[in-house]
């Protein structure tokens, strides 16, 4: 009886062929502390997710692998991409507030020789404001990042 329980839970952590679906959750755990090949497996989701607004979640990881890859160029040339990605959902869709979330996480953590820090405390207004229209997992998510974050405190978005 236990071999067939584990043997069932084993099919459901990992079936072959099977997609995961996208989740804000795992992501924005990724995108805090995933490896290299957890950010590469949540870039795979997202190719294959059906989330209209990919290219912002997609450009965010980019530039998050970028200071896990050791090749200098690769390094710049991912941080590029993903921060042309990111900043062109933000320019379709600027009253989007996870996008502005998502650019301030990067330029809190960016390297000051990319110069990407320009826009810190905008996003923080933008977040501020709109943080109580926001679904209630990604204000969670906004909570648990402002506990750590320079820019974004707590009482800030309460």
């Amino acid at each position: 009886m236990k071999v067939v329980l584990i043997l069932i839970l084993c099919a459901t952590i990992y079936v072959p062929g099977i997609t995961q679906q996208f989740s804000k959750t795992v992501y924005y755990e990724t995108l805090k502390k995933g490896s290299l090949k957890e950010i590469n497996d949540q870039l795979t989701i997202i190719d294959a997710a059906t989330i209209s607004d990919k290219d912002a979640f997609k450009g965010t990881l980019l530039m998050k692998k970028a200071g896990s890859v050791s090749v200098p160029k690769q390094k710049l040339d991912l941080f590029k991409s993903g921060r042309i990605k990111l900043e062109t959902e933000i320019k379709n869709d600027s009253a989007n507030t996870e996008f502005h979330f998502l650019r301030l996480i990067i330029q809190e953590h960016a390297p000051k020789t990319v110069k990407y820090s320009t826009n810190i405390n905008s996003d923080v207004v933008i977040i501020r404001s709109n943080y109580k229209n926001l679904s209630v997992e990604l204000q969670k998510i906004i909570m648990d990042y402002s506990q750590t974050s320079k820019y974004l405190k707590p009482l800030d978005i309460n």
